[in-house]
């Protein structure tokens, strides 16, 4: 029982500590993942295209200066009590004008808009990397629970198999019956199979960390042996929804969204009412000999002046752009309630999965001493004739079982602490720094 003990132990460490100089731990896939990903590149990119939205706004408020020129050729004919002199000619002109807006308000709400907008693609490139962290977490740890199952699932073949191979000599000696061999010999062919499916498990699980980060390491890290797991803190759920409600990244995104609805109400209100606009300009005009009888003219021009536009009538497409705001809002608003509601209720299903987790580790720990025990005393049984082939079998597939679900619940019970930290708005750096710290 002893060698077949080693042999376990050296099968569930082999995926986890062979090469182990080349090991990569979560802070690394982390890292790697922050640099490759494509969601997040998106995420990257749409968060600069927001930022411009603060500028696009300001300029709103910003004097603007434009150039024009032309130059046309004329055929005229003046039509006098004197005659009716023509003449073909040349006029050409150019002049320079600066429109500073000295009361547009639609253009100070655009403004405002465009600050919550800037903030708004922030918002937008943190909950993205909050995504990320989740996703890449996760995806560690599924390969460690695949490299677990396919080595739980190796382990049990080989101890199926050596009691297959036990049961066999028993029956060539007459101390059990063929349906020992047979039973065995199931279990046996039962875990193969299992084993086969293990290694496409872990395959797919390796391939997607190949997805996140670009490079498949040759191994990672594991969780140290026998490391104690954390409670949440603070320890009461309710703390928790309440910095949820309020702190949640969705949430916060979801209250600029709203925000901003609000602004765009106002600003088409802001089509009702007048502008004023500061407008000064200079240019020159020039002609040659117009009509032939009169003298070619050069004429230069200064104005600065007030210009007032009043809206009177627009056909009701402000009145109807208002309408479309204002419904727009309510869906904004009632998209900040569903994210709070779904910001607690995330915040309470990742609680109990950390309370949860913890509890079902000790469970866990227990049922495996308990199971190991088990095994013994079925194989001693076995030994001297109180016990049958099948308990040894059942005793072997429950002790693997076991320790590949206390390694599950390791596994649960950590993304289960990362997605409340999530839910509260708090997940970052130094979370995955406190895993990496249980890793070896």
């Amino acid at each position: 029982m002893k060698r077949l003990a080693g042999r376990v132990a050296v099968t569930m460490a082999v995926a986890l500590m062979a090469g182990q100089a080349a090991a990569a731990d979560l802070e690394q896939i982390y890292r790697e993942a922050l640099a490759y990903d494509a969601a997040l590149a998106a995420a990257r990119a749409s968060a600069e295209a927001g930022r411009e939205k603060l500028p696009q706004g300001r300029a709103g408020l910003l004097p603007s200066l434009n150039l024009t020129g032309n130059t046309n050729w004329n055929d005229s004919t003046a039509h006098l009590a004197t005659g009716n002199p023509s003449g073909r000619y040349n006029s050409n002109g150019w002049q320079v004008q600066l429109t500073q807006p000295l009361f547009r308000w639609q253009n100070w709400v655009q403004y405002k808009q465009g600050e919550m907008q800037a903030a708004l693609a922030d918002a937008q490139y943190q909950l993205a990397v909050q995504d990320l962290t989740l996703r890449a977490s996760q995806a560690y740890f599924d390969v460690l629970g695949a490299q677990d199952v396919l080595a739980a699932a190796q382990a049990l073949n080989e101890a199926n198999t050596q009691q297959l191979a036990l049961a066999k000599k028993s029956f060539e000696v007459g101390t059990v019956t063929i349906t020992d061999v047979h039973e065995a010999q199931s279990r046996a062919d039962l875990s193969s199979a299992q084993v086969i499916a293990a290694e496409s498990d872990l395959a797919v699980k390796r391939h997607a960390l190949l997805v996140l980060t670009g490079k498949e390491p040759d191994s990672l890290k594991g969780l140290r042996k026998g490391v104690a797991l954390s409670r949440p803190d603070p320890t009461d759920i309710q703390s928790w929804v309440a910095a949820a409600e309020a702190s949640n990244l969705s949430v916060q995104a979801n209250q600029l969204v709203s925000e901003i609805a609000t602004r765009e109400v106002e600003r088409n209100r802001a089509g009702h009412l007048p502008t004023v606009d500061m407008v000064a300009s200079r240019g020159n005009t020039a002609t040659s000999n117009p009509l032939g009888n009169f003298s070619a003219y050069n004429t230069d021009s200064t104005v600065v002046g007030l210009q007032l536009a009043v809206p009177l009538f627009q056909g009701g497409a402000t009145n109807s752009r208002v309408r479309e705001a204002s419904a727009l809002r309510e869906k904004a608003v009632s998209d900040l309630d569903n994210a709070r509601r779904t910001a607690a209720q995330s915040a309470r299903q990742a609680y109990l999965g950390v309370t949860s987790g913890l509890a079902q580790v000790k469970a866990f720990e227990a049922a495996q001493v308990s199971s190991r025990s088990a095994l013994d005393a079925n194989k001693l049984g076995y030994e001297v004739g109180v016990r049958i082939n099948i308990d040894v079998l059942n005793a072997q597939s429950q002790l693997f079982d076991t320790q590949q679900k206390l390694a599950k619940a390791r596994y649960d019970t950590l993304m289960a602490q990362l997605k409340l930290k999530a839910a509260a708005g708090t997940l970052g750096d130094e979370d995955i720094k406190a895993i990496n710290a249980l890793l070896d």
